[in-house]
């Protein structure tokens, strides 16, 4: 599509917090904050003429590399809240973009994440097609104190459980869908970490895609805090999510 004429180089989009994407205490779901900064990506994306619909005209789309947000509090049902967001780099076959949530004036979450094109024929990374100039860049601008990094899955880890990958997982790009890896972890998290807040900051690293009719093991770390999932099919590592708690 072409570039809309309400395209911007930084977004601010406002969200209404729902029901369907709140805990049993009323507030947002580490799953469902994860998946409205990606749609407000998607959207930036598709108002700037680079959305998936655009790029799969070149057999390509975005795909998340590596994710890290760092949380004040949660916001709760029926808030109103803000997401704004910006490119910090843009070259050849990788992105990292930055995304910071407001109630009102007060930021509380920020995140930064790595992009990856992916040709989704080939499944391998490959150069960006569409022209992407029109974004205006800011490389000294980030929303995180500290970048997303490599997390050290070499730790010790048990073995939690085994699952299929489902229909209900995949997505438009025909894998895995991004969230779904920080769903299955924080299920066997111990619930009050989640319902009393005391998740400081993520961090997710994707390593490799997995698909209909894969079996996966989820392990977790012996270490507490920080504390490493891993998402494991054929013997490899796909995923590694780590989290650092209050």
């Amino acid at each position: 599509m072409p570039i809309s004429k309400d395209f911007i180089s930084i977004l601010t989009k406002d969200w209404e917090i729902t029901f369907l994407q709140c805990y049993p205490n009323g507030y947002l779901k580490y799953t469902d904050l994860s998946n409205i900064l990606q749609l407000t990506a998607g959207y930036h994306a598709e108002l700037g003429g680079i959305s998936f619909s655009d790029m799969q005209e070149h057999h390509q789309a975005w795909v998340l590399s590596r994710m890290r947000v760092e949380i004040k509090r949660l916001p709760k049902w029926r808030d109103v809240i803000t997401v704004k967001t910006w490119i910090n780099s843009l070259e050849n076959s990788r992105s990292i973009r930055c995304l910071e949530l407001y109630d009102g004036d007060d930021k509380i979450v920020g995140c930064e994440t790595f992009w990856a094109v992916f040709n989704t024929q080939t499944r391998r990374p490959e150069k960006l097609s569409l022209p992407h100039e029109h974004f205006e860049k800011y490389p000294n601008d980030k929303a995180t104190e500290i970048q997303f990094s490599k997390i050290d899955t070499s730790k010790d880890k048990t073995f939690v459980a085994e699952k299929t990958i489902l229909l209900s997982d995949l997505d438009i790009v025909n894998h895995a869908n991004s969230v779904k890896y920080l769903e299955w972890c924080l299920d066997y998290l111990e619930p009050k970490l989640l319902l009393n807040q005391k998740v400081k900051s993520f961090e997710m690293n994707y390593l490799k895609e997995v698909s209909l009719g894969d079996t996966i093991a989820i392990e977790k770390s012996h270490l507490e805090n920080p504390m490493v999932f891993t998402v494991n099919a054929n013997n490899k590592t796909c995923f590694a999510l780590q989290l650092n708690l209050k």
